[in-house]
């Protein structure tokens, strides 16, 4: 299990398991809060808990930190999936770094294509050097 806080410790996450990998992604909204993503669905592999304030981006997604200290800890769907599921990512950057340097980093092209990019070799790790 991974965990993280943000750092007045009032919002909490958890993750079960190990993510794949940690998405880094160059949109206009990530690439200005220098998150990491890790994915799954709310209730399911993540829990969250603590008060938030949301930034809503249009009709899908919220962005939530935490109103004290102001880190970002998720971004949650604002729409359930076809399987009654909604998606959610936390931020890993608010996690311990022995707990999460190892997870390799993907690269998401939220800005131009939204697509996928190729692995570079680099993991979370290597974002703290």
């Amino acid at each position: 299990m991974i965990d993280g806080t943000c750092h007045c410790q009032r919002i909490h996450w958890t993750f079960d398991g190990l993510p794949d990998g940690a998405t880094a992604c160059n949109c206009t909204v990530c690439r200005r809060y220098g998150v990491l993503w890790i994915y799954d669905y709310e209730g399911e592999r993540i829990r969250v808990s603590g008060a938030t304030q949301a930034y809503v981006r249009g009709t899908s997604i919220e962005f939530h930190f935490c109103p004290v200290c102001g880190c970002m800890a998720f971004w949650r769907a604002q729409r359930l999936d076809a399987k009654g599921r909604r998606r959610i990512a936390v931020n890993v950057r608010l996690s311990e770094p022995e707990q999460v340097g190892a997870i390799p980093i993907d690269h998401f092209d939220g800005l131009d294509t939204f697509e996928d990019l190729p692995r570079d070799g680099r993991c979370v790790a290597d974002y703290w050097a």
